[in-house]
C-alpha cells in the first residue's frame, strides 16, 4: 500500500551533499517525491513508496552521508501525490 511522509531533518545537513544522496537512496529504494534545503538549514522531503521502502528511507535519513550531523528526523503521513520520480528540488 503507497503512503505519503513528509519528512524533516534537522542538524548539518546541508553543504554535505545531503540532497544528492538522499535522491540515490531514494532512487535504490525506488521512492518517489523530492528533497529541498529550506531557509533555515533544514532539509524537506516528501517520499512515497511502500511501509518497508519508506522504513528503510527513515533510517537512511537518520544517519545521512557521510559528513552529515543529523540531529532529528520527523515525518508525518500525508495526502498522496501522482510523483513520477525522485528529484531535488532548489
Amino acid at each position: 500500500m503507497l503512503k505519503h511522509y513528509n519528512i524533516t531533518v534537522t542538524g548539518k545537513v546541508q553543504g554535505v551533499w545531503y540532497r544528492k544522496n538522499t535522491l540515490e537512496k531514494a532512487k535504490e529504494l525506488h521512492i518517489t517525491g523530492h528533497v529541498k534545503n529550506l531557509s533555515n538549514g533544514n532539509v524537506y522531503i516528501e517520499a512515497e513508496g511502500n511501509h518497508d521502502q519508506l522504513t528503510s528511507f527513515i533510517a537512511w535519513c537518520t544517519l545521512g552521508p557521510e559528513f552529515a550531523k543529523v540531529d532529528d528526523v520527523s515525518f508525518e503521513e500525508g495526502d498522496i501525490r501522482p510523483f513520477k520520480c525522485f528529484e531535488i528540488i532548489y
